[in-house]
This record gives structure tokens, sequence and C-alpha cells, in this order.
């Protein structure tokens, strides 16, 4: 890799990380383009190189940090052996449940974008394409294995994510209508339903 290429991959990775840190601590409306790039230590043009603007930006930290937590959930569930198929989706909904759990910060910020939307989102990012489609390939080969109609898979993972994200913002957050560990036997009695 050249050097100006190297360069130019380490001041959007400083904007980068500089704007999620900023945002985690002050918050999304509180921070400025300024304070991002005078913590990233570069040029206001140099941000508008990146990113269109603020909102874009966090929608880049949002799907990347949200493809992450879908990744480390899929690998986990992958990793270990299932009754079965229902089984390994509601052991991947509680790993991605207390990886939410022991971050709080992280829930916050992106909680309202931990939704279907982020899977469109991905396929337009050839940084989580692969990953992303991938996981999505295999869910399809489950449901199919499991009776599920193929017209229906979209809206099944649709309601799995939405139902997911939601839960987790009302019920750690809010701690409403319950706490999380009080939700989780009943969210996972839902999903049960809706898979067998």
């Amino acid at each position: 890799m050249s050097k100006i290429i190297e360069n130019k991959k380490q001041k959007k990775n400083a904007i980068f990380s500089s704007a999620y840190e900023l945002f985690v601590t002050k918050g999304f409306d509180k921070t400025a383009i300024n304070d991002i790039v005078k913590k990233a230590g570069v040029a206001k043009g140099t941000f508008y190189l990146y990113f269109r603007d603020k909102k874009q930006i966090l929608d880049h930290i949002i799907l990347k940090k949200s493809s992450i937590i879908i990744k480390e959930a899929f690998e986990a569930t992958m990793n270990r052996e299932h009754e079965n198929f229902i089984e390994g989706i509601i052991f991947f909904t509680n790993h991605t449940i207390e990886y939410l759990k022991d971050n709080i910060i992280l829930l916050s910020l992106i909680y309202k974008n931990l939704s279907w939307g982020l899977y469109r989102k991905a396929l337009n990012d050839t940084e989580v394409i692969n990953d992303m489609d991938y996981i999505y390939k295999t869910f399809i080969d489950k449901l199919k294995d499991n009776d599920i109609p193929v017209e229906d898979v979209d809206k099944t993972l649709f309601l799995i994510i939405e139902l997911i994200g939601s839960t987790c913002y009302s019920s750690i957050i809010l701690n409403e209508p319950a706490s999380i560990d009080e939700m989780k036997p009943i969210l996972f009695n839902v999903i049960r339903k809706m898979l067998e």
C-alpha cells in the first residue's frame, strides 16, 4: 500500500474513532464537526473528503458497530452445538442482548438503528457486505431446512431484529416494562413461536 493511501486511511480512521468517542461521551447533538476534527488532529476540509455531514458519520459508526455485534453473535452461535435451529436463534438473541447489556453507552447510540435498515445499509458498504451477506444466506438456508417459506424469510428476520433492538432499548436503558433479565424468557418464547 502506498504511503498516500495509508495516510488517507489513517486520517479516516482517526475521524471515525474521534467521532465515536465524542458521540458516546458528549452525545451526538452536543458534538460539533469542529470537535471531531480537533480530536482527530485533522483539518475540517479533511472531514468533508470522507463524510458529507455529522449524520453520515453517525450512520457509518452505527453500521460498523452493529455489524460487529451481529458478527460476534453469529460466530458464537455457529461455534456451539444447539438442539435445533430455533435454539440457535435463541442463543444468538441472548448473546446479542448480553453484549448490549454490557455496552449500554453503545446501545444508547445505536438503538434506533439496530434494525432491518442496518442490513439494507450493509449491502451498500463494501467493508461489511461479505460478513452480512454470509450471515443472511446462512439464516435463509436454516429457515429452508426448517420448512419456513422462503418468501417469509425477510419478514421473519425483520421481526427478530426489531424485537431484539426495541426490547433491549426499553428494558436495558429505560427498565420498562421490566428488566431485560425478566423480559428475556418472554422474548425467547415469542421468537420460538414465530419460528415454529
